[in-house]
């Protein structure tokens, strides 16, 4: 299914970074063929997880898998593969949360877009600008949690099938709009608040119509008992369609009418 989910969500994540953060490319002074160099970073995962999953669900149709199936089965790889690809921002100098003074404190450096590397003073010495709160790392730990906190619910309840990814679509919001306030970097903003606020809140109540309408399906289908609100597997025998356990009166016996 990667062969499909991967260039999918590669685009998507491109798509969303230019919707949300079209100036450079497409503002006074941009450079609308810069859209198409990805190497030099400006993926949103929104939009990579979004047509990610769409890529998924094509390739699941051509394969004839179970959508929601496959989607559970995936859920801790991409969680942990997004946790690793937050530290991208590291490496791109970008992203960072507010300035502090923590010994955990990130240092930055002036950046040179055009060379991709720090800028350097007379001596050599790469420019700092200053420390600031590491939020990619925050999203990282927390993605680790989250991924750790999903595989263990999975083993000790049951749920009916696109719900551990619905959960996922749930969760990760909740860690990232924290993370949004921390953040000092230039945005763009609706009604005073950063557009990733909104999609947070937006994402958020998608996972919440996934979550419940993955369990209304598996009712349907008789895959969870209907009276649990929990998605609990009915593991309850069906009623026999055999022969039934009352006695045949024998001869001679009369029955009432």
């Amino acid at each position: 299914m990667a062969v499909f989910a991967v260039p999918f969500g590669i685009v998507g994540g491109r798509l969303y970074h230019l919707i949300t953060t079209p100036q450079p490319y497409f503002g006074e002074g941009g450079h609308p063929l810069d859209a198409l160099k990805i190497w030099h970073g400006g993926l949103g995962i929104w939009g990579a997880i979004a047509l990610g999953a769409l890529g998924a669900w094509l390739g699941c149709r051509r394969f004839h898998v179970p959508f929601r199936v496959y989607a559970d089965a995936a859920t801790p790889g991409v969680i942990f593969a997004h946790a690793l690809g937050r530290w991208g921002n590291w490496f791109n100098n970008e992203l960072y949360g507010r300035a502090t003074d923590a010994p955990w404190g990130l240092t930055i450096h002036q950046w040179d877009e055009s060379q991709g590397r720090a800028v350097v003073d007379a001596s050599g010495k790469p420019v700092v600008i200053g420390t600031f709160q590491p939020t990619f790392l925050y999203e990282s730990v927390f993605l680790v949690l989250l991924g750790l906190l999903l595989l263990r619910l999975d083993k000790v309840r049951d749920f009916a099938p696109g719900q551990i990814f619905a959960l996922y679509v749930i969760g990760y919001p909740c860690g990232r709009v924290v993370m949004e306030f921390m953040r000092s970097d230039e945005a763009n903003h609706i009604l005073g608040l950063r557009v990733n606020v909104w999609t947070c809140l937006l994402v958020f109540l998608l996972g919440i119509w996934l979550y419940l309408s993955a369990g209304r399906a598996a009712s349907a289908r008789g895959q969870v008992d209907p009276a649990s609100s929990s998605g609990r597997v009915d593991t309850s025998p069906a009623p026999s369609s055999g022969p039934s356990d009352t006695a045949d009166p024998g001869p001679g016996s009369s029955t009432s009418p």
